[in-house]
């Protein structure tokens, strides 16, 4: 909050390091621990608090109008929030627009999930860039009572997302099958009902748009919890196999997917597409190592190159690790790359339709720069089916 704001703070945000924000709380009250992000997104916020990517954080959102569109079950990327808070410039104000059905701040009450307006998001954005993405606690009481020194000491308790397994948390439970397609004017959604391509999707946090990419895309989609092993897989006979996106410590993740990997890898030549953390759980499997950064990418405007033909594409990312570039083996080919910091966007085999990206091609930012990558796995499969 500016010096020039009398009402008492009804928020708090301590960071680890004695840092305290102070602003005006909406949505759930009560407290959360986390690590804190930002996203640079103008449009999306709904899609953001509910990316099962953004478990165990809380986001900060550097455009100040958020909450503007409302919201709508439509936009929803999975049936919760995930992501544990936001944190906004400008209080969200009254929506306006055709789609909204409920406010911002209505949905977040019912849905547990905590918001703060009224600071300067641009200082918190440079101290998570400076600092890296610090572990906070985010408080909203209505009477503007805080425990100073006991927020602080809960920030410097929350253990950090690196070694923490958060797929197995936000993964379905049991197998399904999906085949809504992407939302178009004026139908909205309709259903895949001539399928081409039987395709396995391995659930690491899956977003409901990727699955609608897969159906567009021709694909009869068959949905498994994280932990399913090579056998259950091929048992269902694919003519693809999917990893999805998905939050935490990728290596953490890895101790049970990339076994599931390596053995789909070894007994059969059937196409692999992995999105985010499916793209850092097949560099695993491959032999590769992943990172922890600074502070991530999260935000819709990343310039990334396709080092196999030139194009630049304008795409979406969330991710806190990284795919570490100098450990690819022999056989592995780097095809994309961030032309922010140079980090991995991507990876592809050699000599097999198996490849995968750090960024999220569903979520259209370019609008349409990435689709094709949904396309090569559908022609992947279609060649094999013809040879």
């Amino acid at each position: 909050m500016t010096s020039t704001d009398t009402a008492k703070p009804t928020a708090c945000l301590a960071l680890a390091d004695g840092t305290v924000f102070y602003g005006r709380g909406f949505g759930a009250t009560g407290q959360t621990t986390a690590e804190l992000c930002f996203n640079t997104a103008m449009t999306g916020y709904q899609e953001i608090m509910t990316d099962p990517s953004y478990a165990g954080q809380v986001v900060t959102f550097t455009f100040p109008h958020i909450g503007n569109t409302g919201v709508n079950a439509e936009d929803d990327e999975t049936a919760d929030p995930v992501a544990a808070g936001m944190i906004v410039k400008w209080d969200p104000t009254e929506s306006s627009n055709w789609r909204a059905t409920e406010e911002l701040t209505t949905w977040l009450a019912r849905r547990g999930r905590i918001g703060m307006g009224g600071i300067d998001t641009r200082r918190l954005t440079r101290a998570i860039r400076q600092q890296g993405a610090p572990h906070v606690a985010l408080a909203h009481d209505p009477d503007g009572n805080f425990d100073i020194a006991a927020l602080v000491a809960a920030a410097r308790g929350f253990n950090g997302l690196v070694g923490l397994d958060l797929a197995k948390d936000v993964t379905c439970v049991q197998s399904y099958r999906w085949d809504e397609m992407r939302w178009a004017w004026p139908e909205g959604y309709a259903r895949q009902e001539a399928p081409k391509h039987r395709v396995v999707a391995i659930d690491y946090g899956a977003k409901r748009n990727i699955l609608r990419c897969l159906a567009s895309a021709g694909c009869d989609v068959t949905v498994l919890p994280a932990s399913a092993t090579a056998d259950e897989v091929l048992a269902l006979n694919p003519d693809g196999v999917f990893l999805s996106n998905g939050p935490g410590d990728p290596a953490a993740t890895g101790v049970y997917a990339v076994p599931t990997i390596k053995g789909v890898l070894d007994r059969s030549d059937v196409p692999v597409f992995g999105i985010c953390l499916g793209h850092q759980m097949l560099a695993l499997a491959l032999g590769a190592q992943t990172i922890k950064m600074n502070h991530g990418h999260h935000g819709a405007n990343h310039p990334v190159k396709d080092r196999t033909t030139g194009k630049v594409e304008i795409t979406s990312m969330n991710h806190g690790f990284t795919v570490d570039s100098q450990t690819l083996p022999d056989g592995v080919e780097e095809t994309h790359v961030s032309l922010f910091d140079g980090s991995n966007c991507g990876i592809a085999l050699a000599d097999r339709p198996v490849f995968s990206v750090q960024y999220h091609p569903e979520a259209s930012p370019g609008p349409q720069d990435s689709y094709y990558l949904f396309e090569r796995f559908a022609d992947a499969m279609q060649a094999r089916k013809v040879n």
